[in-house]
C-alpha cells in the first residue's frame, strides 16, 4: 500500500504501518467543524438577529471573539489532523482519531455494508477523496477515510467489495495518481438511468423544498422587507404607494399583487432548480451482478454503492405538478435510511432517481424485483370510517364551536370563515382517504397513499422484521384494524383494514419470512 501523504514513488509503507493522512486533509476538518458550529448556531439565530444592530455597532467586542475563535479552529482542525492515524492489514481497517474523546475502529472488510464515495470541490482540485464505509446504515457506526488519492480510494473500494468473509487475500494497491474526475465505468457495471440539464431543471421545478429555507429565515424577515424597501426606494419604486387604494384603482393593485407574487415565486423556484443542479448535476444510475451504483454532484461529486440484498423497499413519489408532467421520484430504501440521527451526509447516501418518467421507472423496478406487479395491482381502498373519524369526531365539532361563537358574539365574517376552513379540511380528508390503498401477492406488499401527489410502496413479504396488530374500541366493533410493518428502512402502516384482510395479510408476511430462509439484508 502507498503512503497517502507522500508521492507514491517516494515511500513505500511497511505492512501494519499507523499511516498519516495527507495535509490537505486539514482542510476537510476545518470544513467539519464549521458544519458542526452552523448545525447548533441555528438555535441562537433569533437571539441574534434581536441584537444584529448592536453587535455590528461595537466591532471591538466581536471583531476580538471573531479572530479568536477563527484561530481556535485552524488550531482544532490541525491537531484532528495530526492525531487521524489510519492502517490496512489483512483485509481490516483500523482507524485512530478524536480530539478530545479518542476513538479507535476496528472494522474487518466483510463486516462493510455500504461504500460510498465524496469528493468535495475542494478535494477535486487537488484530485483527492473521502471515503465512507458504513456497517450497518447508520452515522454511529460509520467510518471515514479522508484525504486518499482518488484512484487509491476506487482500489480500497473494490477491494473492499470483492471481499467476502471466506476470502483473505490482503489488500494491495498500483501506484495512484490523482485525477479530478471519476474513473470510466468497470467492465462488469451496466449503465441503467442517466439525468440530463432539462431534467434537473424539470426535478426543482416539481420538488419545490425552499419553504424550508423560508422558515430558517423567520426572524430576518424585518430586516429584510426593510432592505428590499430601501432598494426599491433607490430604484424609485415606492411600494406604500403601489398598493395605495388612494391613488390606485382596485384592478390595478390587484395586477401589481399578482405580479409580486409570481416575481417570489419565480425566484423561489430559481433556488430550488439551482440546488437540483448542485446536488444531481452528472447524475448516472448503473448497477452490476448485485449492486446499484449512484454518481452525481456539482460542488461535491458523490459516490453511492448499494448491495441489491440491502435494499428494502422502493418507493414511487409523484407530486400534483409530477402528476400533470407525468413524472416520478424513485427511491431505493435502505437499512435505516430514515434514521433521525444520521449526519449531514445522510441525503447523499441515498440512491433517488429524479424526475424520470414512468416507463424509466418501471424498467428500473423491473429491474430490481422482476416479478413484482406495482404497475398492474389493484389497490383496495381503506375503510370510509376514515373520514368518519377526521371529520365527524374532530373537524365538526370544531366548527360548531366556532359557530357558536360566531353567533354570540354576532361576527359574521368568523362565521363564514369557520365554513369555509371546514369544507377547505373536509376536502382534504376526503383526498387523502382516496389516496389510501394496498394489496399483496405471493411475494410483495403494495401501499398507495398522499393528498394532492401519490407515493406507491413496494417491499418484499420476506423484508419485514416486525408485524404489529393495532385495534382500538370504535375499530373492533366495525371489524377494522391498523396493521403496522417494521422494516430495517423504517416502518410502513396501513390504517383502517377489514379485520381478517389484516390478519391474513400480517400471516401471509410471516410466512414469507419463515419458509422463506432469506436473509433481509
Amino acid at each position: 500500500m502507498h503512503s497517502v501523504h507522500k508521492s507514491s514513488h517516494e515511500h513505500q509503507p511497511v505492512a501494519n504501518d499507523w499511516q498519516k493522512l495527507s495535509p490537505i486533509a486539514i482542510v476537510y476538518f476545518v470544513m467539519k467543524i464549521i458544519r458542526g458550529v452552523f448545525a447548533n448556531i441555528v438555535y441562537l439565530i433569533p437571539a441574534l438577529a434581536y441584537s444584529y444592530s448592536n453587535i455590528i455597532a461595537y466591532p471591538y467586542i466581536w471583531l476580538p471573539i471573531l479572530l479568536i475563535s477563527f484561530t481556535a479552529l485552524l488550531l482544532g482542525a490541525f491537531w484532528s489532523f495530526q492525531v487521524y492515524r489510519f492502517r490496512l492489514s489483512d483485509n481490516v481497517l483500523e482507524i485512530r482519531s478524536g480530539l478530545f474523546r479518542k476513538k479507535h475502529v476496528n472494522l474487518p472488510f466483510e463486516r462493510i455494508q455500504n461504500v460510498k464515495i465524496e469528493q468535495p470541490l475542494y478535494y477535486r482540485l487537488t484530485g483527492y477523496a473521502c471515503l465512507q464505509l458504513d456497517t450497518a446504515g447508520s452515522a454511529k457506526q460509520e467510518a471515514q477515510l479522508v484525504a486518499l488519492p482518488l484512484v487509491l480510494a476506487q482500489q480500497l473500494k473494490q477491494q473492499i467489495l470483492r471481499v467476502s468473509p471466506e476470502s483473505s487475500a490482503p489488500f494491495s494497491a498500483a501506484p495512484t495518481h490523482a485525477k479530478d474526475s471519476y474513473p470510466p465505468f468497470a467492465t462488469d457495471e451496466q449503465l441503467i438511468n442517466q439525468r440530463s440539464l432539462p431534467d434537473l431543471v424539470l426535478h426543482g421545478i416539481t420538488n419545490n423544498r425552499v419553504w424550508i429555507l423560508l422558515g430558517g429565515l423567520a426572524p430576518f424577515y424585518d430586516n429584510i422587507v426593510n432592505k428590499i424597501n430601501i432598494l426599491l426606494m433607490d430604484l424609485g419604486i415606492n411600494l406604500n404607494d403601489m398598493f395605495n387604494l388612494q391613488v390606485h384603482s382596485l384592478w390595478q393593485v390587484g395586477i401589481y399583487t399578482l405580479s409580486l407574487t409570481l416575481l417570489f415565486m419565480f425566484l423561489l423556484m430559481l433556488f430550488s432548480v439551482t440546488g437540483a443542479i448542485i446536488s444531481y448535476y452528472g447524475y448516472t444510475l448503473s448497477k452490476t451482478e448485485n449492486r446499484y451504483i449512484r454518481r452525481s454532484g456539482l460542488f461535491t461529486k458523490h459516490e453511492v454503492s448499494m448491495p441489491l440484498s440491502r435494499l428494502q423497499m422502493l418507493v414511487q413519489q409523484q407530486d400534483w405538478l409530477d402528476i400533470l408532467l407525468k413524472r416520478v421520484n424513485l427511491k431505493l430504501e435502505q437499512m435505516n435510511a430514515r434514521l433521525k440521527q444520521a449526519d449531514h451526509s445522510a441525503a447523499n447516501n441515498k440512491i433517488i432517481v429524479p424526475s424520470i418518467t414512468l416507463t424509466q421507472s418501471r424498467a428500473i423496478i423491473d429491474d430490481i424485483y422482476p416479478n413484482n406487479q406495482l404497475a398492474n395491482v389493484s389497490f383496495s381502498a381503506i375503510s370510509g370510517f376514515f373520514m368518519l373519524r377526521y371529520i365527524g369526531y374532530y373537524l365538526f365539532p370544531l366548527c360548531c364551536l366556532i359557530q357558536s361563537i360566531a353567533i354570540i358574539k354576532h361576527n359574521i365574517a368568523l362565521a363564514a370563515i369557520g365554513l369555509v376552513l371546514f369544507a377547505l379540511l373536509s376536502t382534504l380528508v376526503f383526498l387523502r382517504w382516496r389516496r389510501w390503498g394496498y394489496a399483496f401477492d405471493e411475494n410483495f406488499v403494495y401501499l398507495r397513499k398522499g393528498l394532492l401527489g401519490v407515493d406507491y410502496y413496494c417491499f418484499p413479504a420476506f423484508k419485514v422484521q416486525q408485524c404489529q396488530f393495532k385495534q382500538s374500541i370504535m375499530m373492533k366493533r366495525r371489524h377494522l384494524a391498523t396493521v403496522k410493518y417494521v422494516l430495517a428502512s423504517g416502518a410502513i402502516t396501513i390504517p383502517l383494514m377489514p379485520e381478517t384482510i389484516a390478519l391474513g395479510l400480517i400471516n401471509r408476511c410471516l410466512y414469507q419470512v419463515e419458509s422463506s430462509q432469506r436473509s433481509w439484508m
